[in-house]
C-alpha cells in the first residue's frame, strides 16, 4: 500500500515520474559564531549563569531544543507552488 504524494503547500495529487513536482530542502541553522565574551564576565558567576540556562530550558522538551538549532527539512511542491515559492521564499 503505497500513500499519496501531494503538495506541501495546496495538496494538489503528484504523480512522481510525470515531472509535476519539485523536491525543496531546506536546511536551517542558528548562527554558528561564538559570542564574545568580555573578561568582565568571565569574572562573573559563571556556574550560576549555566544553572539559568538550563533552567530555563527544563521545560523545553529535546525536540524543541534542538530545533532551535538545527532543522532540515524536504517539501514536495507542484509546479504552481514551486512557481511561486521561488520567487518569493519568505512569504
Amino acid at each position: 500500500m503505497t500513500s499519496d504524494l501531494l503538495c506541501h503547500r495546496c495538496g494538489t495529487l503528484l504523480e512522481p515520474g510525470a515531472g509535476n513536482f519539485y523536491i525543496v530542502r531546506i536546511e536551517a541553522m542558528a548562527d554558528p559564531t561564538p559570542p564574545t565574551i568580555t573578561a568582565e564576565q568571565l569574572r562573573g558567576d559563571l556556574a550560576g549563569q549555566i544553572d539559568e540556562l538550563i533552567e530555563q530550558m527544563r521545560d523545553s522538551s529535546e525536540r524543541e531544543l534542538i530545533d532551535q538549532v538545527y532543522r532540515r527539512m524536504t517539501l514536495h511542491l507542484c509546479r504552481q507552488c514551486y512557481a511561486h515559492w521561488i520567487e518569493h521564499p519568505t512569504g
